[in-house]
């Protein structure tokens, strides 16, 4: 799954038109991230730029430019900036992801040579790393609770994105057997049905409702024949 940097751009003009709505003092309501604000969230979407910017530096200079100091300073980083003005969260937010684009903009297909190492310690190429930010400011603006929902999103991308969500739910041993079929049309399959018989979930929804399922434990529109919605790997 790729996309361009004209994706992010389109969809942080649209988390910036949300967070220009919010009155002062909402940074301080809850998210959907657990332990965090919307502060927390707004920082943490502006210091991503900067980790990913970091990783473009790397891939264009071949030099070694990890995506954050530490884990530590990273954690500081969005703990001490939760706090401030909603002006001052939007700013940060428009300058880090115009920084950003910017330095993508000197990317070619020749820095694909280069390893990069994400947070976490996971391996990527420069050409994923739209797709990485892209799903930042994506499923962090859901997070925010402010009126922008995974039905909101390009239907495009809710397909692309419930297809990598499948497709990551499938990689665990521990997922439930189920078929999720969407009212688009697509089905899918996580786990051995075949195995499971009996104790295979069967989930339907649209197909932002099941992405909203997959990645943030959202249950509206979603339904499961003759039972509850099966249990989540934690994680997933």
């Amino acid at each position: 799954m790729r996309h361009t940097w004209d994706d992010v751009a389109e969809a942080t003009d649209a988390l910036i038109a949300t967070v220009e709505s919010l009155p002062e003092g909402a940074q301080f309501e809850p998210s959907l991230c657990e332990g965090w604000t919307r502060g927390h969230v707004l920082t943490h979407i502006a210091r991503n730029a900067e980790g990913l910017g970091n990783l473009v530096t790397w891939a264009v200079t071949k030099v070694e430019t990890p995506m954050y100091a530490s884990a530590q300073a990273r954690n500081d980083a969005i703990e001490a900036g939760s706090g401030r003005s909603m002006s001052t969260l939007r700013d940060d937010i428009r300058n880090a992801s115009t920084w950003l684009g910017l330095g993508a903009r000197a990317l070619s297909p020749a820095d694909d040579a280069t390893p990069l190492t994400v947070r976490g310690g996971v391996s990527d190429r420069a050409s994923g790393l739209a797709t990485r930010r892209l799903r930042e400011v994506v499923y962090h603006h859901v997070d925010l609770l402010a009126g922008y929902s995974f039905h909101d999103v390009p239907a495009a991308l809710v397909a692309d994105f419930l297809g990598d969500e499948v497709g990551h739910l499938s990689a665990d041993p521990t997922a439930p057997p189920m078929i999720l079929r969407t009212d688009e049309g697509d089905e899918y399959v996580v786990g051995d049905i075949a195995l499971a018989g009996d104790r295979t979930a069967y989930l339907s929804g649209s197909r932002a409702a099941l992405l909203g399922w997959l990645a943030r434990g959202l249950t509206d529109g979603v339904q499961c024949q003759g039972g509850p919605l099966p249990e989540l790997p934690k994680g997933s």
